[in-house]
C-alpha cells in the first residue's frame, strides 16, 4: 500500500525545523539575509512561495544547498497541482510503449 504524504510548504520547514529550534524570529532572519522582514514572515506563514533568491540566501546562511529549498517548493507545487488537476490528468491517455 502506497501512502501519499501531504504537501509540505517550504515555509513550514523553515519555521518548524530552523527558526523554532534556533529561537530565531522571522525579522532577525530577514535582517541577517538582508531581505524585507515581510518576505520571511509571508514565507513562514505559507502565504508565498520560495524564490531562487531566498533559497540562495537561506542556503548561504544555514550552510546548505539552495537545491534543498527549491526542491521543497517544487515538491509542494507538484502535489498541489496534481490534486487540483486530478480529474483533468486522469482523462489523459497514457502513450503506449513499444
Amino acid at each position: 500500500m502506497v501512502v501519499a504524504l501531504p504537501p509540505v510548504h517550504p515555509g513550514e520547514v523553515l519555521r518548524d525545523e530552523f527558526l523554532g529550534p534556533l529561537d530565531l524570529s522571522a525579522g532577525t532572519l530577514a535582517r541577517k539575509l538582508n531581505v524585507p522582514r515581510t518576505r520571511i514572515e509571508r514565507l513562514v506563514a505559507e502565504q508565498t512561495a520560495m524564490t531562487p533568491d531566498t533559497a540562495l540566501r537561506l542556503a548561504r546562511f544555514f550552510d546548505m544547498s539552495p537545491q534543498f529549498w527549491m526542491n521543497l517548493q517544487t515538491s509542494y507545487d507538484l502535489k498541489i497541482g496534481a490534486a487540483a488537476k486530478a480529474k483533468e490528468l486522469e482523462a489523459i491517455s497514457v502513450m503506449p510503449r513499444t
